[in-house]
């Protein structure tokens, strides 16, 4: 396949990948520590709601994007023809900046929006570069 074809199939997949686990944790979240009387659909009720949540509503949306950070990137890494650290992080920038939209659209307490923007990408994204790296080394 042409190198430039799959580093782009690379941070598609690796966005994609990244998205289901993400997704996936969030849904987990909402079932196992369930709001009381919000609708997880509801965007306005959610936004309005945020604030007052307790520090167990947060474990789920900071584990999502975390680790489906970890994921996305994981997943480029392996991918990409070559520069896969640079694809790695790549991933984790589209992933921060949609962290940072979501942090805007739903404000939840500064000390979550601190941890997740510091902690959930670029951190996570690097690791996932360097697992990507010691797997495709190992094959």
């Amino acid at each position: 396949m042409n190198p430039i074809v799959k580093n782009i199939v690379a941070v598609i997949a690796g966005w994609l990948g990244g998205s289901v686990i993400n997704m996936g944790l969030i849904q987990t979240g909402h079932k196992l520590i369930p709001i009381e009387g919000i609708d997880p659909n509801d965007m306005n009720a959610l936004a309005a709601v945020m604030p007052t949540l307790e520090f167990e509503y947060f474990i789920f949306p900071f584990l999502a994007h975390a680790l489906g950070t970890l994921v996305g990137a994981a997943i480029a890494g392996l991918i990409a023809a070559s520069h896969k650290m640079k694809f790695s992080l790549g991933v984790g920038c589209l992933f921060l900046l949609g962290g940072i939209m979501v942090n805007y659209m739903l404000p939840g307490p500064t000390w979550f929006a601190a941890t997740d923007i510091i902690i959930a990408y670029i951190p996570m994204a690097w690791i996932g570069g360097k697992i990507a790296r010691k797997i495709s080394r190992n094959k």
